[in-house]
């Protein structure tokens, strides 16, 4: 049943892409079919699709799982696949014979029809498990609160297709509250699973319950149930704990990067795509900000800086030079501060509306910086604030950004007081723990639309 599901998907991705690109070609032409030479690009984009959209996890099960974030990867696939059909019909020559016009909307098109189709499907079926239709049934065993909460998440999320009919209480002294049965008693608690034939059990239980937890593997070890562990590692775990998969054996990330290697590789692919894509539209604007820095004050057009990038390695970050030339001290950082002497009058408007962080959409396409992330302070910087602010070094698990969750939220500028760096580093401690593709758009759109402008840079 899941084959026949993944390929009516598929197939349903190729009838979207090839309807995207006839809704287009009426749009564009006033006329169904579009011109014979736009074919090959429609074909490769449906070759790409079926090949590429696996590596998102497209065609995973959703059952359970953020539709907004099924949105963005499909969204992010599509992108990418409309990236390699132009990179391939350029190097065939045959770009310059096709209407931008017509792929932009074909591109908008068929996009919006693949999110629009699986929002709708997904929409169909939360009626029907809301109805009491297509859904799994779970039996939870746990004790205290963290039972509780994942009964809970059950409960609010009706519409994931999950339903909690019994629960067993792996501890006496922890009472639980439930509105389904509650065993105590684990043979009978095994005999109503069977007899009610549930779909999954769930081992939502503390680690040190490591008895209890086989003494059910054993038990549904020749049975046709799930069985998953939920553990209670909220007290250990520095983000919400995910499972990775090392050398074939799965790992519960207690302290790691909450954003796995295909995540980051989709968000790397994004960036350089985005970065070349600004830069090209930018170009103009940068030769102006070049001239006007050159003509402000003697000294380069760059201000070159040391910075930290992932995992703590050093690169060289790129901005538009907005002070005069002076001399430092080794070793001591002065940041800019209001009404500062150092700040020329063309530096003082591009701080202000964040233009001179423009080229570091260079850095980005190098690999150094992503479009989003936290964003990375002076070596000094580091080096004082590593030792006074907990989970500071945990910024750059990934790469830095140009703009952040922090910056969009107010937290930028002078860090006079400690707190405003502790502020700072919660927001990008959220950022990594709550990343989406989604969001990283939301910070963009928030960066262009309210971003560019601040009180607290100067």
């Amino acid at each position: 049943m899941r084959d026949f599901q993944g390929l009516l998907a598929r197939l349903f991705d190729v009838v979207m892409v090839v309807g995207g690109a006839t809704v287009a070609s009426r749009i564009r032409f006033d006329s169904i079919a579009e011109p014979g030479y736009y074919m090959p690009f429609v074909a490769f984009a449906a070759a790409f699709s079926l090949v590429l959209f696996p590596g998102f996890g497209v065609y995973e099960s959703w059952r359970g799982r953020s539709k907004l974030v099924l949105a963005s990867h499909v969204s992010l696939a599509w992108l990418v696949v409309q990236a390699c059909v132009l990179v391939l019909m350029f190097s065939l020559h045959r770009i310059d014979d096709v209407s931008r016009l017509w792929f932009a909307y074909w591109t908008a098109m068929s996009g919006a029809l693949m999110i629009m189709g699986r929002l709708a499907t997904h929409a169909v079926l939360a009626r029907m498990r809301h109805a009491g239709m297509n859904f799994h049934r779970v039996a939870v065993v746990g004790c205290g609160r963290h039972c509780e909460s994942i009964m809970r998440r059950i409960e609010r999320a009706s519409h994931s297709g999950f339903r909690t009919i019994a629960v067993f209480n792996a501890s006496a002294e922890l009472p639980i509250t439930s509105s389904v049965p509650v065993f105590d008693d684990f043979d009978a608690f095994v005999r109503h699973v069977r007899e009610e034939r549930v779909d999954e059990v769930w081992l939502a239980l503390p680690l040190s319950q490591d008895r209890t937890i086989l003494r059910f593997v054993n038990e549904f070890r020749d049975d046709l149930v799930n069985v998953r562990f939920i553990p209670d590692v909220r007290s250990l775990a520095l983000f919400e704990s995910g499972v990775t998969d090392l050398l074939g054996v799965a790992a519960i990330n207690l302290m790691a990067s909450p954003i796995s290697q295909r995540a980051l590789l989709q968000k790397d692919v994004f960036d350089r795509l985005f970065a070349l894509a600004a830069l090209v539209a930018i170009a103009p604007l940068l030769i102006v900000i070049a001239i006007a820095v050159k003509v402000s004050s003697p000294g380069p057009v760059f201000f070159r800086q040391r910075r930290k990038g992932a995992d703590g390695r050093e690169f060289t970050i790129y901005k538009f030079r907005s002070m005069r030339l002076h001399a430092q001290k080794a070793g001591v950082l002065r940041q800019a501060t209001r009404n500062d002497p150092r700040v020329t009058r063309v530096g003082a408007f591009l701080r202000r509306t964040s233009l001179d962080e423009l080229p570091q959409f260079f850095n980005v396409l190098r690999g150094d910086m992503s479009v989003v992330g936290p964003r990375p302070h002076a070596l000094e910087h580091d080096d004082l604030y590593q030792k006074v602010v907990q989970g500071y070094i945990h910024r750059y698990r990934i790469k830095p950004g140009i703009t952040g969750w922090a910056q969009v939220n107010g937290f930028r500028g002078e860090t006079d007081r400690i707190e405003k760096m502790e502020a700072r580093v919660a927001h990008d401690l959220y950022y990594l723990g709550n990343w989406s593709f989604s969001l990283d758009m939301r910070i963009i759109a928030a960066t262009v639309f309210k971003g560019l402008r601040s009180i607290n840079a100067y």
